[in-house]
């Protein structure tokens, strides 16, 4: 049986690296996922049902958008149990545009007690910011700086760009 925090790695490894076919290792087969999204600045559907519409969500279509993606879940990894919940940082750019885009908000998990697997995950996505060509050098050098992907509170403020957006996130992260 693999463990929620193991499930939540191979997840974040999945959707920032385009790696779909791992989704079927971290979620249940009929996993659900709902997702608040509180901007207007990225859009998502509110509930995707199963693995393979998750992957096709969260990994296939976002890769078409995104590259350079780094997700970190902020804080401790989860002890043993059913359920876990945290706050995220993404930064990452657009392929089309080249823009950087940095974004926060939370997840909560749920596993399936006998696998260990994903299976309900909401996320809420309190902010998403666009940012120009010139930030993404920066942000993205301070996100690979950062302990991955499980990045303490206290760790968010070392090293950080001189951006304003990216202060206002690890303000609201604080």
């Amino acid at each position: 049986m693999i463990t929620l925090k193991k499930s939540i790695e191979t997840y974040i490894r999945a959707k920032d690296g385009n790696r779909p076919f791992l989704i079927a290792d971290a979620f249940t087969a009929d996993a659900e996922l709902t997702m608040q999204v509180n901007t207007s600045e990225i859009s998502f559907p509110a509930t995707v049902n199963g693995a393979k519409a998750i992957s096709k969500v969260l990994v296939s279509e976002f890769a078409e958008r995104y590259e350079n993606v780094y997700t970190f879940c902020i804080g401790d990894p989860p002890a043993a149990g059913p359920s876990f919940s945290c706050d995220w940082l993404v930064c990452m750019s657009e392929k089309g545009t080249g823009l950087a885009r940095a974004g926060f908000g939370r997840y909560d998990w749920l596993a399936a007690e006998n696998s260990g697997q994903v299976r309900q995950l909401r996320i809420t996505i309190e902010a998403m910011t666009t940012l120009p060509q010139d930030t993404v050098e920066p942000i993205l050098q301070w996100a690979d700086a950062l302990p991955y992907p499980w990045c303490p509170r206290e760790r968010l403020g070392k090293e950080v760009p001189k951006i304003t957006a990216i202060d206002r996130i690890r303000a609201a992260l604080a």
